[in-house]
This record gives C-alpha cells, sequence and structure tokens, in this order.
C-alpha cells in the first residue's frame, strides 16, 4: 500500500483547506502506479486472463481526495493481481520446461507424454510428444522417442458455394 507523506493542509483564503499538496502527491502516485501497469502488458499473454478494464465512468470530473485514494487503491491492487498471474505462469512454464527436459533425458519413463511450446513460454505450434519408434513394434520393443512436431496447421480452404 502507498502512504501519502504530504497529508497536512494548509489553510486557504475562504476558510477552507488547501488540499493542493495532496492531491498532487496523490496523481504522482496514480502515474507511476499506471505506469507500472502499463509496462507490464508487453508480458501479459491472452491466456493469462488479465482484464484492464478504465475506471472512467459518469465522463470528466475532478476528483476530490477520497475518490484519488480509491483509484490509487484499485491500481495498486490491479497491480498486484497482474504480478502474481505473472508469477504463477513463469512456475508453470519453469515446471513443465523442467518436465521436458526430463522427458529428453529418458523418453521411456514419459511415455505419450506432450507438451506444447505455448507451456514453456515460447512462440509458436510446436508439440514435444513421446511416441513409440516404428510405432506398435517400437512400443513392444521399448523404443521410445520424443519428437517435435513442425509447428503450426496448415490453413484449410474456406468452404464456400462448389
Amino acid at each position: 500500500m502507498v502512504v501519502i507523506a504530504d497529508r497536512q493542509a494548509a489553510p486557504c483564503l475562504g476558510g477552507e483547506t488547501d488540499e493542493a499538496p495532496a492531491r498532487r502527491a496523490l496523481r504522482a502516485q496514480i502515474a507511476r502506479l499506471e505506469h507500472e501497469l502499463a509496462s507490464l502488458t508487453a508480458e501479459v499473454k491472452p491466456r493469462d486472463g488479465v482484464s484492464w478494464p478504465i475506471g472512467g465512468e459518469n465522463g470528466p470530473r475532478l476528483l476530490g481526495i477520497g475518490a484519488l485514494e480509491r483509484v490509487r487503491d484499485d491500481l495498486a491492487e490491479r497491480l498486484h493481481e497482474v504480478r502474481e498471474t505473472l508469477a504463477a505462469r513463469a512456475a508453470r512454464e519453469a515446471e513443465k520446461r523442467a518436465l521436458l527436459e526430463r522427458m529428453l533425458r529418458d523418453p521411456a519413463r514419459h511415455r505419450f507424454v506432450r507438451i506444447s511450446a505455448a507451456d514453456v513460454g515460447e512462440p509458436g505450434c510446436g508439440v514435444w510428444h513421446v511416441r513409440p519408434r516404428l510405432g506398435l513394434i517400437g512400443m513392444l520393443m521399448g523404443w521410445w522417442q520424443v519428437k517435435l512436431s513442425s509447428g503450426c496447421p496448415l490453413p484449410r480452404p474456406a468452404a464456400g458455394p462448389a
């Protein structure tokens, strides 16, 4: 949680307190949080399920200190959720990379296991699959190998009138 250090208000001419320093500090904190959140968009993938809603309801307005604090707290919470999502994905990818290394070392112990390139954080459509060499004969003889698919499937022609 971010704490505002400059929270003291100075009295103005009309007997009201001057909120400008507190508002300035809150806007600076919001700008920093928005910048950090925006920098994480490059790392997030669609399968992570991170939503990026914008909380601008009721159109443009001048926010009071309470509303600025709520915006700041919401941004801090969203930033924390995105960081947790990215950390969880990194852990899953590391686990799958370790499994892939074990598969490559000893294919016979990992029969019919499939790992996609997306599972290990690589681009493309490739899939590592442990299969028997020479089909049924290889399965009976215990000859197992790891095959990497050639990539994405070819596009099919569009179904239309013949």
